[in-house]
């Protein structure tokens, strides 16, 4: 199955597998809150509980010896030996503080020990916590937070007043109320090392997802791109070839070989072909250098406006030919850069090439420089069938070809604009596209001015 069919196929299954394992984690997460809500809400009622009984068993006993009476001995009516009879309630005997210590021991034993927490004790003549009782012992942000019943969770245990010996009960039942503020904050809190590692380990799935995708992508487009050059090889190397053997043919010829004038002409097509040939190797020899970075730069001091000129006149004929002309502007102040002159030359002679290449009628050619305190700026602007924004960010990968509609005469292997890239960036330059289809093409050229 070649690559092309099972590509879609191999990314449909990563993705599925994508979806589930990220759906699955969710999901394992929020079933984890929620048992873990509820583990915490276990949590806060033992430790209540375990408040409520301490409270009430220190409650029978009073703050003072009480007066035990005898049965049947007549029960004194004075208001003072009654109150002094009187076993406290827990609002009376405990402070604020002493609450407090309780229940954060308790919050300990049972494993929140940082668990932030309000509370209050009081009688209980409604059963309703937020009454306003005669005897009430509350933290300082107690009533804020009971009110808060979307984000808190509150426990309320009753503290059921003690029997006297008729088994009534002449103090008033009490109510310890414990509520937790932003519980469930509290609750992720705790699963944060859990949440933490599952998003982290998601993030290395999709990461993984992006690079296999990548992997793919790339593959498929050097796919591509190796049978495009092969065909463009095999078609840039069969036309000389076959011009040379129409050659050959021509010179074993009786009235060619007695024709010296005629002789040389076909000796001429043979050498200029072959020429054209080893110009083909030269270049695919390069850009394997220029991959391996062996290429060497033979830098030195140049002036670009010259080399600019010449290259423009070494394409006036094919110019002439095509109805088109040319414009130079060089017109900056310091053209001085320090470069290697051979590869500058092809640089700009790709450039230019490539303009006519991918021409039509009328083409214009326009070359301006200008220079700024520390670099050349070179445009070369032509008016030809342009690019579109895919052919542009692509457009100085190597071997790649734009599509050209009906130009079919457009010939080469891919590599100028790579190569013209790899060049100005070993110059410590930039180089720049900006394309607009049907209306033409600009290259801007940044490079170092040599500086005294």
């Amino acid at each position: 199955m070649g690559l092309k069919k099972i590509f879609p196929v191999i990314f449909v299954l990563i993705s599925l597998s994508l979806i589930g394992s990220i759906y699955i984690q969710i999901n394992w997460i929020l079933t984890m809150l929620e048992n873990k809500q509820e583990e915490f809400k276990h949590k806060l009622r033992d430790a209540t509980n375990y408040v409520a009984q301490e409270l009430v068993s220190q409650r029978s006993s009073p703050a003072g010896k009480v007066l035990r009476l005898k049965p049947g001995f007549f029960r004194p009516s004075d208001p003072f030996t009654t109150e002094m009879m009187r076993v406290p309630t827990i609002a009376e005997r405990y402070t604020v503080e002493d609450i407090g210590d309780k229940m954060r021991k308790a919050f300990n034993l049972v494993g929140m020990k940082n668990t932030r927490f309000e509370f209050s004790v009081s009688s209980d003549p409604g059963g309703s916590p937020l009454s306003i009782h005669p005897l009430e012992l509350r933290s300082r942000n107690f009533l804020r937070e009971i009110l808060d019943t979307s984000n808190n969770f509150s426990v309320i245990m009753p503290l059921l007043a003690p029997e006297n010996a008729d088994g009534n009960s002449t103090l008033p039942d009490e109510l310890l109320v414990v509520v937790v503020p932003d519980y469930k904050k509290t609750v992720l809190g705790e699963m944060r090392v859990m949440i933490a590692g599952a998003i982290f380990f998601t993030f290395v799935i999709i990461a993984a997802f992006y690079v296999t995708v990548n992997a793919l992508v790339r593959q498929k487009k050097l796919s591509e791109i190796k049978n495009d050059f092969i065909n463009n090889m095999t078609h840039e190397f069969k036309t000389p070839l076959a011009t040379i053997s129409l050659a050959v043919d021509a010179l074993r010829n009786e009235k060619v070989v007695q024709d010296r004038n005629k002789s040389e002409y076909f000796t001429g097509i043979i050498k200029e072909e072959n020429k054209r040939m080893n110009k083909q190797v030269e270049t695919i020899l390069q850009a394997s250098l220029l991959d391996r970075q062996e290429q060497q730069l033979n830098r030195k001091s140049l002036h670009a406006h010259v080399i600019i000129q010449e290259a423009m006149e070494n394409f006036q004929l094919q110019l002439e030919g095509k109805g088109g002309r040319s414009e130079l502007h060089l017109n900056a102040k310091d053209d001085q850069i320090f470069a290697d002159e051979v590869h500058f030359t092809n640089i700009i002679t790709n450039l230019i090439d490539n303009a006519v290449k991918y021409s039509k009628d009328n083409l214009l050619i326009k070359i301006t420089t200008h220079s700024t305190p520390k670099n050349l700026v070179i445009r070369i602007e032509d008016n030809g069938i342009g690019m579109s924004k895919e052919t542009q960010r692509r457009i100085f990968e190597k071997f790649y070809r734009a599509h050209t509609g009906n130009l079919h005469n457009v010939k080469g292997f891919g590599l100028g604009l790579s190569y013209v890239k790899t060049i100005v960036e070993a110059h410590e330059g930039r180089i720049k596209v900006d394309s607009t289809v049907g209306r033409g093409t600009c290259f801007t050229l940044e490079l170092p001015l040599k500086l005294d």
